[in-house]
């Protein structure tokens, strides 16, 4: 099972100084494109056992400060991150060829950014977000489907409460990889690396061999 990408290439002479600014420009090229989800990606963590663990979720916002995506507090996910806040991020477009690898260091958004994402989302997400005892094992899908009416007549008659553990979490990028498929798999990839290892307001940028 083999194909051979050519729709594009990338040179690092080319690419913009700020790797977010570079993501930006990727990311709004998947859109434009119609792609399916593209701002779902990959987030790998590392337990307390040095066990690796990834999972597919759904990034909501980003600007300079980071990427951020939303989960229970109480998740699996989430009790590795509190044990170890390095991440590996990974967004995959392959309609055109391309992915972005990411990895930093995550921190909680603060409560009122979890809350101000969370009156925009329709109402059933906001119910889902006190139905699902995330990552815990349940004995049917009758437990939620009874939660969530419970849920439905508990908040009827008013606006859905941000849960307490529910919320964001920020991923502080200090490297990234651009990785544009190439024919022949002579891909192209360019990394971003801070140029002070403690500061990333500037980076250096170099050439990987695929």
């Amino acid at each position: 099972m083999r194909r051979d990408y050519s729709q594009r290439a990338l040179d690092e002479s080319a690419v913009d100084t700020n790797p977010m600014k570079q993501f930006e420009r990727w990311f709004e090229e998947s859109v434009s494109n119609d792609l399916l989800e593209p701002n779902a990606f990959t987030v790998s963590t590392v337990s307390a056992e040095n066990k690796p663990y990834s999972r597919v979720v759904l990034m909501k916002s980003y600007d300079e400060n980071g990427i951020v995506f939303f989960t229970n507090y109480e998740s699996s996910k989430a009790k590795q991150l509190a044990e170890n806040p390095n991440v590996a991020l990974n967004f995959l477009w392959l309609e055109m060829e391309r992915q972005v690898r990411i990895e930093g260091v995550v921190e909680r958004i603060s409560k009122l950014e979890s809350l101000n994402y969370f009156v925009s989302r329709p109402q059933g997400s906001q119910l889902g977000a006190w139905v699902s005892p995330q990552s815990s094992i349940i004995s049917s899908r009758a437990i939620l489907e009874e939660k969530w009416e419970q849920m439905k007549r508990k908040f009827k008659d008013g606006k859905i409460p941000l849960p307490d553990n529910w919320g964001g979490y920020r991923v502080k990028p200090n490297y990234f990889e651009f990785w544009q498929g190439r024919s022949s798999r002579l891909h192209d990839r360019v990394i971003y690396r801070p140029n002070d290892h403690n500061e990333t307001s500037s980076w250096e940028i170099k050439r990987l061999a695929p």
